[in-house]
């Protein structure tokens, strides 16, 4: 039987990659479109030694509209797409806001609009748990019922609006562009095989990478910014997510978004485990689970920040048929393979 393809922008990136090993183990044909502005190609030799397969790649920017156009007659059997294509650093996106509006908001548009075009598409868009802003204590843990509060930065507010622009696209009249968007909480770890990974350019602007980097002695240490937060030890809480557990949640979509009937839906998915980690905590997690130690200091608060958020995916757990279960000690122990096998350690 044919692989029915699919789209995935900002394909070779962190979890880009991770979902594409999953699509082509569900028995799909992902296309890679990817600018290279935060990956390598390096990633597809390691997504082809998980899978046996040399995955389809076209370098191309997704905020150049004719160069997608082109992709899309190259490939005219596409009919789903997974949006990953932005930028997604909190802290950078405060000292760069430009530079995330413009990807952020035209990459999704010139998709959207090219999808609408050739009709009967379907987007799985990759949000995050910032559109929720700082929930408050009776909204936590957070469901899909939560209000939008005021993102904490440019990052979050590109999120919300992109999740505005493709509701309004799924609403205009005679519309048959399905949409399902995915709030991630915090992706962390690597494929088990190790041969894919989050690798940063740079100086790591998430949690984990800084703290395996830091344990490789790349790093002198970890900033931990800030310990007066309103959270038992004073450091921000968060709900960690595997990322071979939320590339599978991206499958379950495409599953879901192929096999519906009625045109012109949107839905939203909380992702994550439903467990709360603070930064401490994780930093213990994984010193304890890799036998190592990972040196650190206290810094100030870091500006974007939201004090703590996690999620309920219950909501995902039945309707997508999906759960994150992975242990976060297994987790923790993948990351760490991941950085000693780049690093030579």
């Amino acid at each position: 039987m044919k692989r029915e393809k699919v789209l995935v922008t900002g394909g070779a990136g962190y979890i880009g990659a991770h979902t594409v090993v999953e699509l082509y183990a569900a028995g799909y044909e992902p296309v890679i479109a990817d600018n290279l502005s935060n990956s390598s190609e390096e990633v597809l030799d390691g997504i082809q030694k998980i899978t046996g397969v040399k995955p389809v790649f076209e370098k191309i920017d997704c905020t150049d509209k004719a160069s997608l156009e082109s992709l899309f007659e190259k490939f005219s059997d596409i009919d789903h797409a997974i949006h990953f294509a932005a930028y997604k650093a909190v802290g950078e996106s405060v000292e760069r806001p430009l530079m995330y509006y413009g990807n952020n908001l035209v990459s999704l548009i010139n998709l959207a609009g090219i999808m609408m075009a050739k009709g009967n598409g379907s987007i799985v868009f990759s949000s995050s748990c910032t559109v929720y802003g700082q929930p408050s204590p009776e909204h936590l843990p957070v469901d899909e019922e939560a209000p939008l509060k005021p993102a904490q930065s440019p990052y979050g507010k590109t999120k919300q609006m992109c999740e505005s622009i493709l509701e309004d696209c799924v609403n205009t009249p005679k519309s048959d562009l399905n949409v399902i968007s995915l709030r991630y909480f915090n992706p962390i770890g690597a494929h088990p095989s190790a041969h894919i990974g989050e690798l940063p350019r740079g100086v790591p602007q998430n949690l984990l990478p800084f703290v395996t980097q830091t344990a490789a002695g790349l790093r002198k240490e970890l900033h931990v910014f800030g310990n007066d937060y309103n959270t038992p030890d004073g450091s921000c809480i968060r709900d960690y997510i595997y990322v071979c557990d939320l590339a599978k949640a991206h499958v379950a979509a495409i599953d879901r978004l192929r096999d519906k009937k009625v045109r012109g839906t949107s839905e939203y998915f909380n992702l994550g485990t439903g467990r709360g980690l603070s930064v401490l905590e994780v930093l213990d997690i994984f010193m304890e689970s890799n036998n190592v130690k990972v040196p650190f200091r206290i810094a100030p608060r870091r500006a974007g920040d939201v004090e703590q958020v996690w999620a309920d995916p219950s909501k995902a757990n039945r309707e997508l048929g999906w759960v994150a279960d992975t242990p976060v000690e297994e987790v923790m122990r993948s990351a760490w393979k991941w950085e000693k096998k780049i690093r030579c350690v």
